[in-house]
């Protein structure tokens, strides 16, 4: 059976291998996300082109890849982050030689980026890893690269376009919000109450934070409003001082801006615990010495649950 009638998932856009719009609306992806619809990104390629360009294989490759952070950029612009992924070698049931993260970064328009701190600070049992940001690059005529940074240490990123048969950005649009809040606590729609009962109830629970990233600005210049989506993990609610808790999955952030992109300092990744008096900790990592700092910072929240 190919075909399920409970498919909650839904193709609100599709890209062509040079990313000009042959299905859906932009707009329509972005309303989902705004309402904190999960991300999935499904895309097709050959083997020889993009997994190993030195093999005869030239089988063609489906990939669906989920984006746990989810971005929506100054009211128009979406974006999303692998933030579980680490490198492999299909179809092998193998990982690459040295251990790291792989924060793919996917576009609204296709433009792809990848940061990739190591978590190991040094690996002495490789000599030269085969992902070491110094090793002569694969040709891949479908590969064009814009930049890249940081090469040559701990937490090397790019940004580049790979041509990609199709870009089908899938979206599951189910969850509601039930509590709104100002960056101070105060309730602009919903109630805690309602959270708490969601949760009763076995619901997970997701958050948009409001300008999460601002401390991310190069020079200390303006930056862009925006929201960033990220689901909680455990959660709790205080009975008698009404005060609601999540703790989320790891989220990465990044600068905001029109395309997202990688650069140097502009991003790290970690962990939040979120209150609804707008009170967030923060355990961060800083990529490039895989340091941990802990922090406290104030958003606005928009909880959602499912």
């Amino acid at each position: 059976m190919r075909l399920y009638d409970n498919n909650k998932w839904k193709c609100t856009l599709e890209l062509d291998i040079e990313r000009n719009i042959i299905d859906g609306n932009p707009s329509v992806l972005r309303k989902a996300i705004q309402n904190g619809a999960d991300l999935r990104i499904h895309t097709r390629f050959q083997h020889n082109e993009h997994i190993d360009t030195n093999s005869n294989n030239d089988e063609l490759i489906l990939e669906a890849a989920e984006f746990r952070t989810t971005y929506f950029v100054d009211n128009q612009w979406i974006a999303g982050i692998m933030t579980l992924r680490q490198p492999t070698t299909p179809p092998l049931a193998e990982f690459t030689q040295r251990p790291s993260m792989s924060f793919f970064m996917y576009n609204e328009d296709g433009l792809q980026c990848r940061a990739r701190p190591y978590l190991e600070a040094e690996s002495p049992k490789y000599s030269i890893p085969p992902d070491y940001p110094k090793r002569k690059k694969p040709n891949m005529t479908k590969m064009h690269p814009i930049d890249e940074w940081d090469t040559e240490t701990n937490a090397p990123s790019d940004n580049f376009i790979y041509d990609f048969d199709f870009f089908r950005y899938f979206v599951r649009d189910d969850w509601i919000e039930v509590l709104s809040h100002d960056e101070n606590g105060n309730t602009v729609s919903g109630s805690p109450e309602d959270l708490a009962d969601a949760i009763a109830q076995g619901m997970e629970v997701k958050a948009g934070l409001r300008n999460l990233c601002s401390d991310l600005s190069l020079n200390n210049s303006p930056t862009l409003q925006h929201e960033t989506f990220i689901q909680m993990n455990s959660c709790y609610y205080y009975t008698k001082q009404k005060i609601f808790i999540g703790g989320s999955h790891p989220l990465v952030r990044v600068a905001p801006n029109i395309p997202m992109k990688y650069q140097s300092n502009n991003w790290d990744f970690g962990w939040l615990m979120l209150r609804n008096d707008g009170k967030v900790g923060r355990r961060l990592v800083d990529p490039y010495t895989l340091k941990f700092t802990d922090s406290q910072s104030s958003h606005a929240i928009r909880w959602f649950v499912r």
